[in-house]
């Protein structure tokens, strides 16, 4: 009898296995592959102007392993550069600007101003600089990750709540162990999201700044179907630039959770329903 009466409760206290999590993020791409599929098969669309995805995977092939891994190499190999120097050199600037006040004033508005110059208005300037070799490229794609990382920096240490910068000085912290210990771990949630934004701005200023003068690249690839008229290499293109953009930002995110596992904060798992 007490066994039995022990039972449900054991039950109870044990912990609930998490409910399994369907692929739903795949239902709408599958969708809309299948309907590009069908589209010019049954002639609702020029298939020179929609390839189907079949085409466009034939398409792949047909470049073989060492032409496609000579292009995202290329890629790759520029956005990674570029997005490092871009976002050292924003952290820099946006620890200043969010950490001083006098560093806020002179630095922020002409930050802001640069901003708003879209991307492809460097490329003459650049170009007269600096050749027509990998470094303004290189350039380019720091530039375009730059912004991002440097509002997310300095708008995370400015956000940073007030009483906890009290707090620690009731604790007579130092000036330095301040930053470290409570302004730099309350303002990484919003550096992350910069360095995130950075990094997706990097894969697109990718794309202009391989306009100049590449031989290899995503970039090049698009270029290259255009004055071709072959839709199926810029869908090929832009496929990879899709796919290489999504696993670049999941390891962001992969080094975000490990950094920041501390949080305890509202997710999909603590949804409203």
């Amino acid at each position: 009898m007490l066994d039995a009466a022990a039972a449900p409760t054991a039950a109870a206290g044990a912990p609930a296995r998490p409910a399994r999590r369907w692929p739903v993020g795949w239902i709408l791409p599958a969708l809309v592959l299948l309907l590009a599929e069908a589209a010019p098969r049954l002639g609702w669309i020029s298939a020179h102007l929609l390839p189907p995805p079949s085409a466009v995977l034939e398409t792949l092939i047909a470049m073989g392993p060492q032409g496609l891994a000579a292009h995202i190499a290329a890629s790759t190999a520029r956005v990674a550069a570029g997005f490092a120097l871009g976002a050292a050199l924003a952290v820099l600037a946006g620890a200043l600007v969010g950490l001083s006040p006098l560093g806020a004033r002179l630095l922020d508005p002409s930050c802001q101003a640069l901003r708003a110059i879209p991307s492809l208005a460097w490329v003459p300037l650049l170009l007269l600089w600096l050749g027509i070799d990998e470094a303004p490229k290189v350039v380019l794609i720091a530039i375009g990750a730059f912004f991002p990382v440097y509002m997310g920096m300095s708008s995370g240490f400015r956000d940073v709540d007030r009483k906890l910068v009290e707090v620690a000085r009731l604790a007579r912290l130092a000036p330095l162990a301040l930053v470290g210990r409570v302004l730099l771990p309350a303002a990484m949630p919003a550096v992350f999201t910069g360095l995130r934004n950075g990094l997706s701005l990097a894969w697109m200023f990718m794309v202009a700044a391989e306009l100049i003068a590449a031989s290899k690249g995503l970039g090049y690839l698009l270029t290259d179907g255009r004055e071709t008229s072959r839709a199926d290499i810029v869908l090929a293109a832009i496929l990879l630039l899709a796919v290489l953009g999504q696993l670049s930002d999941r390891l962001m995110q992969a080094l975000e959770r490990r950094l920041l596992a501390w949080r305890d904060t509202f997710d999909h798992g603590g949804a409203v329903r």
